[in-house]
């Protein structure tokens, strides 16, 4: 059974792109892990300071396509997953409700505050991947690299963002299973004027020097997750699973006083919790 990625349940769009492992469908069959976990996260993305969140999870497979619901993102693989250790062609849509500074009363910085709320971002599209299940250590771990790209449909931001990620999942026994992940965000110039551009009026309310962003690559991201039956097996009952993220801003995206002068270029996200697997 593969493990919920601890990090996805940041409220911003700094997750881990889909798709994750998900379980073999020919060994396990219809399967679903619901999860609820504790995050420890930045106020909005690029600060240096933190606060606890809740975050509902669900992953699974239902008559061999698999699909997801972390936090604020959710997808579904639309190609039946094979049986057994071969090629996983992968394509489905994605979609992520972005809640990046959209509420005041939740950041710390005043010089923040200042610049204003953001709406509620709504952001569709889709991916496509490849995966491998019996890659490295048995014939039930599984690696997966895909590409994203999904854009705001709500006019919070009206532009793109193109995610390439990679994830690996492995079973340590029938108890204990981790992965490990990485991926990258690469946006437009819409994104980055709303969330990390500083007007004149803006740094005369804030104090932040004005600023420019330009689009581009906006940062990497590395981290680990793991999960460990609590009652049965990977496969059926409790389990607890948790994480550790990495993300570091790039470019003008860390050159910006909304992260150089009131945040940190360098980015941490943990998450412990929760799940049933039915």
């Amino acid at each position: 059974m593969a493990c919920l990625a601890a990090p996805a349940l940041a409220q911003s769009a700094s997750v881990p792109a889909e798709p994750n492992a998900t379980p073999d469908p020919a060994l396990v069959g219809d399967t679903v892990t619901v999860a609820v976990a504790a995050a420890y996260l930045p106020d909005y993305e690029g600060s240096n300071d933190y606060r606890f969140v809740p975050g509902p999870a669900a992953i699974g497979s239902f008559r061999n396509f698999s699909f997801q619901l972390i936090g604020n993102r959710a997808s579904i693989d639309l190609i039946p997953n094979p049986g057994g250790p071969r090629w996983d062609v992968q394509a489905g849509p994605i979609g992520v409700v972005n809640f990046n500074r959209n509420n005041n009363n939740a950041i710390d910085d005043r010089r923040i505050r200042a610049l204003g709320e953001r709406d509620i971002a709504v952001e569709l599209g889709g991916y496509v991947g490849l995966g491998k299940t019996g890659v490295i250590t048995s014939p039930y771990d599984k690696l997966s690299a895909s590409l994203s790209y999904r854009h705001d449909v709500s006019g919070v931001h009206r532009s793109g963002i193109w995610t390439p990620s990679v994830n690996y999942f492995t079973p340590l026994s029938l108890k204990a299973g981790v992965g490990l992940f990485a991926s990258a965000e690469r946006v437009e110039r819409g994104f980055a004027r709303t969330y990390f551009d500083v007007d004149a009026a803006q740094s005369l309310a804030s104090g932040l020097p004005q600023f420019r962003t330009r689009g581009g690559w906006k940062h990497w991201t590395a981290g680990l997750a793991g999960t460990y039956a609590l009652t049965g097996n990977l496969l059926k009952g409790w389990k607890a699973i948790g994480g550790v993220t990495y993300k570091k801003m790039l470019n003008d995206f860390g050159d910006t006083p909304v992260v150089s002068v009131a945040g940190s270029r360098s980015q941490w996200l943990a998450a412990i919790g929760v799940g049933y697997t039915f």
